[in-house]
């Protein structure tokens, strides 16, 4: 397939793109930069600037782009950007991927279990109500943007990642070095539950979004989450290092910010849909997750 993507240079981006073009797929990145290379096409979401034409055939599209939640305390601005940085690049390659000739067959857009709020120990799949606090806000107006693309017939799906579990970049990358320094354990309570899923199944995921014919809200997670304790104990284990230093609650909002909140929530989320879609995970639960983790 001819595949545009979008958030291309980010964690889950770079992946991404190297596996499909692996695989033989014709792959297109949207950048901010003049382009470089004749895979890359140019393009200005804050002004709502993507030419069509420069696109040319799309097959399918896949939209990435967003800023880090966790990147910097969120003030004002910050949420502003966490938000429009979601929105406005959605609306801008929705609509130039409906004035195309010929519209792609899908659209994979990028999407979180934020949507779900606060859980408490409820089990979460996708028809689980929406979430009432910011980051379930955010999720509500990403995902909308799409809503035109399905309007028109494209098959929208909307990869609801979880805690992504990656050696490199992102919460895990951290938590990985202050456990091999011998400084990690459970954050707050230790009982909120934490959904996980791994760098490889989170990439196959996508892959398997594009090929097959899933729509709507699609939970990326592996099967099994588990509490934050259980989570910080195997890893602990599997970097033979010990997991017995707690970070207090008012310790970690001191740090965060408001954001503390989102480390803290506890959300049992499960892939219903995947799972019922015949997807297979490589990693299921915690111990395999954080196993490769280990070994990565």
């Amino acid at each position: 397939m001819r595949i545009v993507v979008s958030g291309a240079s980010g964690l889950i981006g770079s992946h991404l793109v190297a596996h499909l073009r692996n695989g033989g797929h014709d792959v297109v990145v949207l950048v901010r930069r003049e382009p470089r290379e004749p895979a890359e096409v140019r393009w200005d979401p804050s002004a709502g600037e993507l030419d069509p034409v420069a696109l040319g055939r799309v097959d399918a599209a896949v939209n990435l782009s967003g800023a880090g939640v966790g990147d910097e305390r969120w003030t004002p601005a910050y949420k502003d950007l966490i938000l429009r940085s979601r929105t406005d690049t959605t609306s801008t390659l929705v609509r130039a991927l409906l004035a195309l000739d010929e519209a792609p067959q899908v659209l994979v857009n990028a999407s979180a279990i934020g949507a779900y709020g606060e859980g408490g120990a409820a089990v979460l799949d996708e028809s689980a109500p929406r979430g009432d606090d910011f980051l379930a806000d955010v999720v509500r107006a990403w995902e909308e943007a799409t809503t035109p693309a399905a309007d028109a017939g494209i098959r929208v799906a909307l990869a609801r990642t979880g805690l992504l579990a990656n050696p490199v970049g992102g919460a895990f990358g951290q938590m990985l070095t202050l456990f091999r320094l011998g400084l990690g354990g459970p954050l707050g309570s230790g009982r909120q539950w934490w959904s996980l899923i791994s760098m490889p199944d989170e990439i196959a995921a996508l892959q398997f979004l594009l090929e097959e014919p899933v729509a709507g809200p699609v939970n990326l997670v592996c099967p099994e989450p588990a509490t934050n304790t259980a989570v910080t104990s195997a890893l602990g284990q599997a970097l033979h290092r010990p997991a017995l230093l707690p970070v207090p609650a008012p310790a970690l909002r001191a740090v965060l910010g408001e954001f503390a909140g989102q480390v803290l929530a506890s959300q049992r989320v499960v892939p219903e849909v995947l799972q019922r879609a015949g997807f297979r995970f490589r990693h299921p639960d915690v111990a395999s997750v954080v196993g490769w983790l280990a070994a990565a």
